[in-house]
């Protein structure tokens, strides 16, 4: 599972690094703690090629008719995604780049929550894979609510992932992200595996992060 994730790029900064036409409303950055439901920037398909905008981190199924009509969708599992009936269709159609420093992972010594922070080895922005949807409530008149709203698609850990967590992000290079995104053509399904070891890094940050309130770049500071 991904449920916390910190991201210092600039919105400008992303929407250069994704080659995406940047919208007028984009989530702001730095944010070391970054939790569910909140706007976060995502690089999707437009009419006109690529473009950054915002996104609940939440996805919302169209038949919810407010946004807590059923489970806080943040994640969606890669072995599943497929099939199930609230991604299937964002799966094939509508799927999104979204780039972070890192984020932050748990492990248990008894009933103590211990966080990791998890990031490139390389210090690039790491980029993991989404997908998305718009939804609205479909009331009629002023009360009508429109957003856009993604999920981070994870897959079963392995190697040094797998001693504190047995999920993980799907992480994609630069040319893995034309193909993620529909622009390359078919088959992304086979870009949906576990990084290697090399690939990214981790280190234990200070229980401070625990609290969705917390902020500030001591979160990211290893111990």
């Amino acid at each position: 599972m991904c449920g916390r994730f910190a991201v210092t790029l600039p919105p400008d900064a992303m929407a250069q690094l994704f080659g995406a036409a940047p919208a007028n409303d984009l989530a702001p950055a730095p944010n070391y703690n970054v939790c569910p439901t909140v706007q976060i920037n995502a690089c999707a398909l437009g009419e006109t090629g690529r473009q950054l905008r915002p996104m609940r981190w939440g996805f919302i199924p169209h038949w919810y008719k407010k946004p807590n009509d059923g489970p806080l969708l943040i994640n969606a599992r890669a072995e599943t995604i497929a099939e199930k009936p609230a991604f299937r269709a964002a799966a094939r159609e509508r799927r999104c780049l979204i780039a972070m420093d890192g984020f932050y992972e748990w492990d248990r010594a008894g009933d103590e929550k211990l966080p990791w922070f998890i990031h490139r080895s390389d210090r690039a922005p790491l980029v993991v894979a989404g997908i998305w949807q718009d939804w609205s409530s479909r009331e009629e008149g002023e009360g009508e609510d429109r957003m856009a709203t993604c999920a981070i698609v994870t897959t079963e850990a392995k190697g040094q992932m797998a001693r504190i967590h047995n999920r993980i992000p799907v992480f994609l290079s630069p040319d893995d992200w034309g193909l993620w995104l529909g622009e390359d053509g078919k088959g992304a399904a086979r870009l949906m595996q576990p990084a290697e070891d090399d690939v990214y890094a981790m280190y234990r940050v200070g229980k401070e992060v625990n609290s969705n309130r917390a902020s500030g770049p001591s979160l990211i500071e290893p111990l």
